[in-house]
């Protein structure tokens, strides 16, 4: 097994988490929806209010994967939980136990910090994804749709008065 370090993202690595955002965009086939720009990626995730952070996977010294995630509220639970937006591990170093590794760090920090639950999205097509998420225990949530606004639907949906 390869020597594997997760370790929490610094300022200086926006480069790099842009860069694995771009090739994970790449491999979903939404390349053409990131937008997302160095400025905006270290305000957001370093600045005075972060809003997600940063996990990155290295395999032998380099870095070859990283999970965004954020915190969220269960209600039900009456505790937070984490959501983790975005897992993705370059393909040369899939197999090497790095993406288990990256959950695994996220399953602690769950644990460590109270939250009640560890949860995610993945595309219905990505069934390499959906066979790794089923062989750590994980189960989809069957009877949910996701539902998102974004552009003129939710600058609209903010116009409206009471």
């Amino acid at each position: 097994m390869s020597r594997l370090h997760i370790r929490s993202a610094q300022p200086g690595d926006v480069a790099l988490i842009l860069g694995f955002i771009r090739e994970l965009a790449e491999y979903e086939k939404l390349s053409d929806q990131v937008v997302a720009d160095p400025a905006q990626m270290t305000e957001h995730l370093f600045g005075p209010r972060p809003f997600a952070e940063v996990l990155i996977g290295e395999v032998e010294g380099e870095a070859a994967g990283f999970a965004l995630f954020f915190h969220n509220y269960s209600t039900f639970l009456g505790k937070p939980g984490i959501h983790l937006e975005d897992l993705y591990v370059r393909p040369s170093a899939r197999g090497t136990g790095l993406g288990s590794a990256l959950l695994s760090k996220l399953a602690s920090l769950v644990i460590e910090r109270g939250c009640g639950r560890l949860e995610w999205s993945v595309l219905d097509w990505n069934e390499p994804a959906i066979g790794f998420y089923q062989r750590l225990g994980a189960e989809p949530l069957d009877g949910w749709t996701a539902y998102r606004l974004i552009g003129p639907a939710l600058n609209e949906l903010s116009q409206k008065t009471i």
